[in-house]
């Protein structure tokens, strides 16, 4: 089996790799070093394909099995499936190979940049991903629009911008659609549920312990899971809520800020001014007065 391994040369193949002095250009550019391509390719039925990186590699690697089946080894050993998208991180040592009786299609590429792993993280990437039928189409028509442009035009920036974007847009795309892991939909729900308190009682006050008690979690827990998810205490979060409302009255009525006030269950026009100036950045007044659209 040794003599029969191959890295790459298979029938039908597609690989670009960026020359070196793109690269140092992609790095330095504003709008392309955060996220870009290194390499590229797919590997059509790619009987023998094995791949392996002691030391890792200096790019974060995505792999999309598009039919067949193949093998991935980090630490432990996984099967990949047809439909299923695999992210080796940057420094990772791994290996992975087609298999023998079902050899895989797979559509790969090499990302550097910082956010590429904000977006692994964000969207779970690193714990292998089974695409839906539409994403599994944009996966094949973006990979297509991407290398065609890297392929044709390498010397040209704003066909890289455009590559640069195309993957980000992907990314997340890939993201939403697979709608993440059991906890996140565990989070989303909590949220929802907090959400929809929060919006129904804007005219009310509310306490942490009575939005803790209509979600079924503790207050300690409502407050990670607020920090996490919108940066703030859910507190915060509902009386930012309510000065953005009481914003959309202020831009799109003509009710004073006295009677703006009692909307929120507020009583000091005073204390309501301090907060809205507080959240939106200017007080009530400057804000009707400021020209909208």
């Amino acid at each position: 089996m040794e003599e029969t391994r191959k890295k790459d040369g298979f029938e039908s193949e597609k690989l670009f790799i960026q020359p070196d002095y793109i690269v140092d250009e992609l790095t330095a550019n504003e709008l392309t070093s955060t996220l870009y391509v290194s390499d590229i390719g797919c590997f059509p039925r790619a009987q023998y394909h094995y791949r392996e990186r002691m030391k890792g590699c200096d790019s974060h690697i995505l792999i999309y099995c598009a039919e067949g089946e193949g093998w991935l080894e980090i630490g432990s050993k996984m099967t990949i499936s047809p439909r299923q998208l695999v992210v080796i991180p940057a420094g990772t040592p791994h290996r992975y190979g087609a298999s023998e009786d079902k050899p895989w299609t797979i559509y790969w590429m090499h990302l550097h940049g910082r956010h590429v792993l904000e977006f692994i993280q964000t969207y779970g990437m690193d714990t292998g991903l089974f695409l839906p039928a539409a994403t599994h189409a944009k996966w094949l028509e973006d990979f297509q629009q991407c290398f065609s442009l890297l392929s044709d035009k390498p010397y040209s920036m704003p066909a890289q911008i455009h590559v640069s974007q195309t993957i980000r847009h992907l990314l997340s795309h890939v993201g939403l659609s697979t709608g993440g892991t059991i906890q996140d939909k565990k989070r989303e729900d909590y949220m929802e549920l907090a959400m929809r308190y929060m919006t129904s009682r804007l005219t009310d006050s509310i306490t942490l312990p009575q939005l803790a008690k209509h979600t079924g979690l503790s207050k300690q827990h409502l407050i990670y899971l607020f920090n996490k998810e919108t940066g703030c205490p859910p507190i915060e979060f509902f009386l930012r809520l309510k000065m953005q409302r009481a914003g959309e009255m202020l831009a799109l009525t003509s009710l004073n800020i006295k009677e703006i006030c009692t909307e929120f269950g507020i009583s000091d026009p005073y204390y309501f001014s301090r907060l809205f100036k507080k959240y939106m950045g200017v007080s009530p007044t400057q804000f009707r007065n400021t020209p909208k659209g």
